[in-house]
């Protein structure tokens, strides 16, 4: 680079074909809401972008000084041009996808029938036909809530109901809603509900 660092360089961009898709703009498109299995670059030919010239030039001094912030700075970088590309080029055909009526209809039914088994993302991706990174975000997008904060409250929710009940003891409605035990049934339900299993078991007397 010869021009000075606050001076727009020309830039061409491209599509994002599969095997070429780089760690950090999967990681970019992760942290933007998108579909990393998906991701594309709008094509732009003589592009000037400040902000991609500036992370070239810091890009420059950093190796030119022997790396002095090492391989975390030089990832900030990769991460943040990404990131950049992404929000700012994106394709015309890179949307907002969310979960199909039918996919998010079986992956509802599948937790709320396996509340006490494993219900890890692979797991929950498999039901719904896709990727687990996929799957993470289109779930997320379509609910509001991610798997794992998804999965906890269903588990606090049924855990309520049958604490109200009074037919089981607390340990035995920790097993039956997922919980490792009766102390991750009481956290979980402190931070979804909180309140403790106790006080619950006392509201249905």
């Amino acid at each position: 680079m010869s021009a000075h660092p606050s001076t727009p360089i020309a830039v061409a961009t491209g599509s994002v074909s599969s095997g070429c898709r780089s760690a950090f703009l999967r990681r970019a498109a992760v942290e933007l809401d998108l579909d990393p299995d998906r991701i594309m670059l709008a094509p732009r030919l003589q592009l000037r972008d400040p902000a991609i010239a500036h992370i070239g030039w810091a890009l420059k001094a950093s190796l030119e000084a022997g790396r002095p912030g090492g391989r975390l700075f030089l990832d900030g970088l990769g991460l943040g041009l990404a990131a950049h590309l992404l929000g700012r080029y994106p394709s015309a055909g890179l949307a907002r996808q969310q979960l199909t009526k039918r996919q998010l209809r079986r992956v509802v039914e599948y937790v709320e029938a396996h509340l006490d088994q494993d219900l890890s993302l692979a797991v929950l991706a498999a039901e719904a036909g896709l990727s687990a990174s996929h799957f993470r975000v289109l779930f997320k997008r379509s609910v509001g809530l991610s798997a794992h904060h998804y999965v906890a409250r269903r588990r606090a929710l049924k855990a309520q109901e049958l604490l109200l009940s009074g037919e089981m003891a607390i340990a035995e409605v920790a097993l039956e809603t997922g919980f490792a035990h009766q102390s991750h049934l009481a956290r979980v339900l402190r931070q979804v509900l909180g309140v403790t299993p106790a006080e619950i078991r006392r509201a249905g007397r």
